[in-house]
Order: C-alpha cells, then structure tokens, then sequence
C-alpha cells in the first residue's frame, strides 16, 4: 500500500461572513448568517523537496475562494424550491409569500442546488481542486475540505486529484 501523507490548513484567516436560506424537506429557512471558518486537508505524496503543499500556496488559495463570499449574500442559483429572477442590477428571491432583493454586488451566485455546508464544501473543493491541478510538479491525492458554520458544526466534502 502506497504511503500517502496530508497537510491542512484552518480557520485564522480562512473565515467568510455570509447570509443565506437552505432549503430543507420543500420548506426555507428564514434569511440568517454565519461565521464561516474554513478547513482544508490535502493528502498525496511527498515532492523532491520532502514537501506535499506549500502551506502558504494552500492558505493563500483558499483565501482567494472564500474572500469572494466574504459579506454577500449566498445565492443558491440551482434551487428546487427557490423562485430565483436575475435582473440588471439585482438578484430577486422568493419562497412563498416572502420575498427579498439583493443588489447584485451583494450576492455570490454559486452553481449549487442548496446553500448547506456541504455543498459550500463542494464549491470550494472544485475551486480550489482546480487551482491545485495546474500546479507544476503536484502529487496530490485527495482534498478535503470542511466548512464550519458554527464550532462543532461542520459539513465535508472529499475529492480525489
């Protein structure tokens, strides 16, 4: 069996604010936030240099992704249950009788069918997933990345490189 070993990053500086509204079982929770706090793990080999990431590299990617949800609105744009309008110069979101309307610099439009924990791990695993690939002289393996809304509360979502 292959030795494989990890490196993470978390928390400090990988935190975002955002509001958003999950769905859950045909209903929508009312509009509300959190203090992100971001987690990545990242397993593979060693490079020549006895390294598996650059922390620094990793931090620094990770921070680009999440600075881009940092104080916005988490818009789920493939929502089953959400009534979701673009407009030039907004973003409009219903559910039932309630209905809001976000400037639409205020809003990070993500291609995910629910703003869960899990599936902002999924966005942020692709995103970063594809910075890692175009790196020059990567053994990487797995990426796992975690997404705390609250301390003790997390969702995950692992991927293969």
């Amino acid at each position: 069996m292959p030795i494989s070993r990890r490196v993470s990053v978390e928390r400090n500086r990988l935190r975002f604010a955002a509001a958003h509204m999950a769905t859950f079982r045909g209903g929508c929770e009312p509009l509300h936030g959190h203090n992100y706090d971001v987690i990545v793990d990242l397993e593979g080999d060693l490079t020549e240099d006895s390294w598996v990431w650059d922390f620094g590299d990793l931090k620094r990617a990770t921070k680009e992704i999440v600075d881009r949800l940092d104080h916005r609105f988490l818009l789920q744009r493939d929502s089953r249950v959400l009534g979701i309008a673009e407009h030039t110069e907004s973003w409009e979101v219903t559910f039932g009788d309630r209905g809001y309307v976000f400037p639409r610099e205020d809003v990070a439009v993500l291609p995910i069918d629910n703003s869960t924990a899990e599936r902002l791990a999924e966005w942020v695993a692709g995103e970063l997933g594809e910075h890692l690939r175009h790196q020059p002289g990567a053994r990487l393996r797995k990426l796992t990345v975690g997404i705390e809304e609250m301390p003790g509360q997390a969702g995950w979502y692992t991927v293969d490189l």
